[in-house]
């Protein structure tokens, strides 16, 4: 018996595939995951299914990116028979107050992931009402990624669940295909590949060639002074008795267990760690402007050289500093400053094989891939100076003198190309995922990519709806050969077992995931204080939620996240001082390597000054280890650590936490909540050891507890008036008088003595 239904769908709207409609009867009787060649039609079959879904209940539709996201909201609202209002699109320029009126009226909603989970966890509405959620791109729903948390939160709300996750590409590991399962909740798997019989009549003939190129002299003398510097590094590591990999075999891989080698180290106390992760970031360095030359060119490489001088100059790092000074990089710089013009043979190739399709076909739309953005404008300029009208598409991001396109522009950017303005999309990862380009006749990789996601979804681009060809640039004797043959691997490892999950099993769970509110979930185990201060209290878990103030920019953590699993309700707001504030409580979160970070670099005491202004009861939580493992960061003196904390407590009055992980500070921020709203204790004074303290002290003290006065103010003021008493019934001119004293301060104090109590 078929559960599709087209009643919601206007007739001759998409055309009858059996395969999609099959797919899409199975993904209405349970979780689903779909794996879809690209081109074949995924977006369809959520069509099929939300229109099933959409009399029972709201349908949300997730995707990575707004351009996608504004895709989806096309095709739905055209190919759904519902009213204009009941489609929304939710992003990250929708206000929020906004995004809840929407939200309230519509029937189908479609965003980006992030701008839900923040709504969710600010409590602004839930998915109670939602009969299906629908993921775009669910490959990406592992790690600390937004899906994560949306995916876990609708399975345990929502009145009647029903997810939809699709993907071309879910990954060559089954423990990666496992962890998406897991996260969705995903009990049953529909996969097609190219060669299956109910797919095989829709598929379109896709040419893949691969060009070599032979790198030119001067970009070898610039690789081979490269690895010049690895050597030494790596003999340098060998001195200290670390296990190094041979120059050639140094892959990230192997530099990633290297570092792993270092860190062990530096939890024995081995002194030799410190010069050893400064040695291994210039072997990051080092290498990344060896993989630059062999697969960029020298544009990319010289500009790389460029900033790396620019940080060793300018106080950067001890890495960048110590490679800037090697006579062999500065002899390297000196050589780049007679690369007027790209010397790789790659940007010549682009601009004659897109000649070549134009000339065959003048109407072809094509696709460049490059991964890095330095590369992208040298080809857009590359392009346009040979006539060929070219446009670069990349991130919203923004670095050194080169701007991102806004998401806005990288919508226009997709409309004009696919409506002919121009012909050549030079993109980066970006244009990777889902861009609803049918036409594009001719895909160029500037580079061959390792990753097996990366390259299916760059070679979707193409043969969609008609033929395509894909073109791949391999760099001779280099990397590029490396990445060619392992993504070729990783793809033929990815279709088998896509192949295998025809049955409809779920990769083995390889892992568990706790339920929301589990006090073990991302902790060892081992008790903790706030676990035991949560368990005295949790016969109150009826009680209604507690609230937690949480400041906006907090949200790229995980501790909101966890708060709201806790069952803390959430309000978001900018605070001057701090990340988290409860009652009387105001709380300053930091990593354990962002406050030796700050204390080196940055203004750790001006935080801790700005948080015990602002709070009665100031708390700093420093995250990700003990008090001891300060001491191994940085480098830093011991005696400077401890004068730090004792500063800290003895000077400010700041009380000073330690929690090993993000899940442990949400936990002991739960239990400040439990205790500000638990209302049973008797109120501790505002002032500690009020008799302990000498008259004047105890009179600056009452006085800089006025909004704007500092001590030095404080100090003048009581010179100058002499009494509290004539201080707080003077006016605003007389206090302007005194030395210091502005207009700003004098209406603080002179509005602060006017102010009424009110009951709360």
């Amino acid at each position: 018996m078929s559960y599709v239904s087209r009643k919601n769908i206007p007739e001759n709207t998409i055309e009858a595939r059996s395969y999609q409609t099959a797919i899409a009867d199975s993904a209405l009787s349970a979780n689903t995951l779909v794996v879809l060649p690209t081109g074949m039609g995924k977006t369809a079959v959520a069509l099929l299914v939300a229109a099933a879904r959409i009399d029972s209940g709201k349908i949300l539709m997730l995707a990575p990116t707004k351009p996608l996201v504004e895709q989806h909201l096309r095709y739905f609202s055209k190919n759904l028979l519902l009213d204009e209002d009941d489609v929304v699109m939710f992003t990250g320029s929708t206000p929020s107050a906004k995004r809840v009126t929407l939200w309230n009226s519509s029937r189908f909603c479609v965003a980006t992931p992030e701008v839900i989970k923040n709504d969710l966890i600010a409590g602004r509405y839930t998915l109670e009402d939602v009969s299906l959620l629908v993921v775009d791109e669910c490959h990406r729903t592992v790690g600390n990624y937004a899906y994560v948390f949306i995916g876990r939160r609708y399975n345990e709300t929502a009145a009647s669940p029903l997810v939809l996750g699709m993907t071309a590409s879910p990954g060559s590991d089954p423990a990666h295909v496992a962890e998406i399962c897991e996260h969705l909740s995903i009990t049953a798997v529909e996969s097609r590949v190219e060669t299956d019989a109910d797919v095989r009549p829709y598929v379109h003939e896709r040419d893949l060639e691969y060009m070599t190129l032979e790198l030119p002299e001067d970009l070898w003398l610039a690789v081979s002074v490269l690895n010049g510097l690895l050597d030494d590094r790596l003999n340098k590591l060998a001195e200290l008795n670390y296990r190094v990999p041979k120059r050639e075999a140094l892959s990230m891989k192997a530099l990633n267990a290297l570092r792993a080698q270092i860190q062990m180290r530096m939890q024995e106390k081995d002194k030799t760690a410190y010069t050893a992760i400064s040695v291994h970031a210039e072997l990051m360095k080092l290498k990344h402007g060896v993989m630059l030359a062999e697969s960029q060119g020298s544009t990319a490489l010289r500009a790389y050289l460029l900033r790396l001088q620019t940080e060793g100059q300018g106080g950067g790092s001890k890495a960048s500093q110590r490679i800037c000074t090697d006579p062999r990089f500065q002899r390297l710089l000196t050589l780049s400053d007679s690369w007027t013009e790209e010397l790789h043979p790659k940007a010549a190739a682009v601009v004659r094989i897109i000649q070549e399709q134009m000339t065959e076909f003048p109407d072809s739309k094509i696709i460049v891939f490059v991964t890095y953005r330095d590369s992208v404008q040298m080809l857009v300029d590359y392009l346009n100076d040979a006539g060929i009208t070219a446009r670069r598409f990349v991130g919203q991001a923004s670095r050194d003198t080169e701007k991102g396109l806004s998401q806005k522009q990288q919508i226009e950017a997709i409309r004009q190309f696919r409506e002919g303005e121009y012909s050549v999309l030079v993109a980066t990862s970006v244009g990777e995922e889902g861009l609803d380009i049918p036409a594009t006749d001719l895909v160029v990789f500037y580079e061959s990519v390792p990753s097996e996601v990366r390259s299916i979804q760059r070679k979707g681009r193409t043969g969609r709806n008609t033929s395509g060809k894909v073109i791949v640039l391999i760099t001779k004797g280099t990397a590029d050969e490396t990445f060619r043959w392992v993504s070729n691997a990783k793809e033929k490892q990815m279709l088998k077992g896509v192949s295998a999950m025809r049955s409809g099993k779920v990769p083995a769970k390889l892992f568990s995931v706790p339920a929301a509110g589990d006090s073990s979930y991302g902790v060892s185990g081992q008790q903790t204080l706030a676990d035991l201060v949560l368990r005295e209290t949790a016969e109150e878990d009826d009680e209604e939620h507690l609230s937690v103030t949480v400041d906006n920019r907090e949200m790229q953590a995980k501790v909101p996240e966890y708060l709201s699993n806790l069952g803390a309700k959430i309000h978001l707001e900018h605070l001057p001082a701090g990340d988290y504030a409860v009652g009387r409580v105001l709380i300053e979160r930091k990593t354990i390597q962002d406050f030796v970070d700050t204390l080196v670099d940055r203004d750790l005491f001006g935080q801790v000054k700005a948080l015990a202004e602002s709070a009665i009861r100031p708390v700093m939580i420093v995250e990700g280890g003990s008090i001891t493992d300060l001491y191994d960061l940085r480098n830093i003196h011991p005696n400077a650590i401890r004068n730090t904390l004792a500063s800290i407590a003895a000077d400010y009055d700041v009380s000073l936490l330690f929690t090993k992980d993000a899940q442990e500070t949400a936990e002991m921020i739960y239990a400040f909540a439990r205790r500000e709203e638990g209302g049973e204790r008797a109120e501790r004074s505002k002032h500690s050891a009020k008799s302990a303290r000498h008259t004047n002290d105890a009179l600056l003290y009452i006085l800089t507890a006025f909004p704007e006065v500092g001590p030095k103010a404080g100090r003048e003021l009581l010179r100058e008036f002499g009494t509290l008493r004539r201080i707080l019934t003077a006016s605003k001119e007389e206090l302007m008088g005194v030395k210091g004293i502005g207009e700003k301060t004098a209406s603080a104090i002179v509005s602060m003595t006017m102010k009424s109590w009110e009951e709360k």
